[in-house]
């Protein structure tokens, strides 16, 4: 069963397919050598799904979440590790977007235009060892020199780093007024002191190369600061860039991979001649509902954001609600990697073959932020109506945001 979609959505999925079949076919040397795909990248530039987010106003494809989940879907059906890769890079064009297309600022309209034309390549690069990658605090230092700031400390995690021109990226400044606050930056990482550690060694998503970034001493311009809130508070703006559009971005990812093996396994039962088993269609039947109750969160949660019904309560609210999308998305496919085990027996353990990869890959989908301990933490404060933490709401959201208590 595929997601029944527009005319739109179903040209671009397509186009991914193609992309997608040619990324199956390097995944497992990639997977083996653990280096990062650079000709998947080069392929997707050549399809235009570099500018795939930006605005048509500024050359783009102008697509939205509705359009770019399912392509993400899609294109983690041949490689999950390309896919993530991927989202780095088109998630958060499409919040630049989204947000251009309200306010018309002309930093974002340049940095859309240098994605339109390949000069620029993203990444998110905010996690860092022993700290949860909530974007409210950073261990990263920012200390303020004459035109900006100073940024020194390291990051985990860097998926996309491998290919990005630029990044962005969190660091607390301890002696701002009013308290210390949470910096969020823009960087080219090859600016002086941005050092690349080839950290990646792990048993899946190996092709995301998603090696360590050391910052020393590196130089972000004021005008490169583009937000700030206080530590240890959700924010407004976060919520509606990062939050709403990493976790559907993610979700769409991990579901992708579980669909892309329940697609091998199906074709694998037809040849062997197992499709009469009731046995194996009850495994396979609960494999394909599990997969289309996360779409269905998924694509409710974009049209929510298009809608901009997710930004209407408060941020607490919000931030559970993406989180919430990505948990049931992360663990539905792991549960469907781990019922297909049950049909597949020992091709499902051999290197050999395609779904050994997929299962190692789907893994990381539980621990990447939100995690699922966290997750089901804010959810259920939320629910029971506990704040978990001071709110900065979209009225006071902004570089002169005050510290609550």
């Amino acid at each position: 069963m595929q997601p029944l979609l527009t005319p739109g959505q179903q040209e671009l999925v397509d186009q991914a397919g193609k992309l997608a079949d040619v990324f199956a076919e390097r995944a497992a040397v990639h997977d083996r050598e653990n280096t990062f795909p650079h000709e998947n990248y080069e392929d997707l530039r050549e399809a235009g799904f570099l500018r795939l987010s930006v605005p048509e106003e500024l050359g783009g494809f102008g697509a939205g979440l509705p359009e770019i989940l399912p392509v993400l879907e899609r294109l983690a059906m041949g490689d999950g590790a390309t896919a993530l890769a991927f989202t780095m890079h088109l998630s958060p064009l499409g919040q630049w977007a989204s947000v251009w297309r309200r306010t018309k600022a002309p930093r974002l309209a340049e940095m859309l235009v240098k994605a339109r034309e390949g000069d620029l390549v993203w990444a998110s690069i905010t996690s860092e060892t022993g700290l949860r990658n909530d974007i409210t605090d950073s261990k990263t230092s920012a200390v303020k020199v004459d035109g900006g700031f100073e940024l020194t400390g390291r990051k985990s995690f860097a998926t996309n780093s491998a290919v990005a021109t630029h990044c962005s990226t969190t660091a607390r400044y301890e002696d701002a007024d009013g308290g210390p606050r949470l910096l969020l930056c823009q960087i080219a990482l090859d600016q002086p002191g941005v050092t690349i550690h080839p950290t990646w060694n792990t048993m899946g998503m190996r092709g995301t190369q998603s090696n360590d970034v050391e910052l020393d001493k590196v130089f972000v311009e004021d005008a490169a600061v583009v937000h700030s809130l206080p530590v240890k508070h959700l924010d407004a703006r976060v919520l509606e860039t990062v939050w709403a559009w990493a976790m559907p971005a993610f979700s769409a990812v991990y579901t992708g991979i579980a669909a892309g093996a329940l697609d091998w396994t199906v074709k694998s039962l037809r040849q062997r001649g197992k499709t009469g088993d009731p046995v194996l269609q009850d495994v396979i039947g609960e494999c394909q509902i599990l997969i289309e109750a996360s779409r269905a969160l998924i694509y409710r949660h974009a049209e929510e954001v298009t809608s901009r019904r997710l930004f209407t309560g408060d941020v607490q609210d919000g931030v559970a609600r993406c989180s919430m999308v990505k948990y049931v998305a992360a663990n539905n496919a792991v549960q469907v990697m781990q019922r297909l085990v049950d049909v597949l027996g020992g091709m499902s353990y051999t290197k050999a073959l395609p779904f050994e990869r997929m299962w190692r890959d789907v893994q990381a989908s539980t621990f990447m932020p939100m995690g699922n301990l966290a997750t089901r933490k804010l959810v259920g404060a939320n629910v029971l109506g506990v704040r978990t933490l001071p709110e900065i709401s979209p009225d006071e959201t902004g570089h002169d945001s005050r510290a609550k208590a």
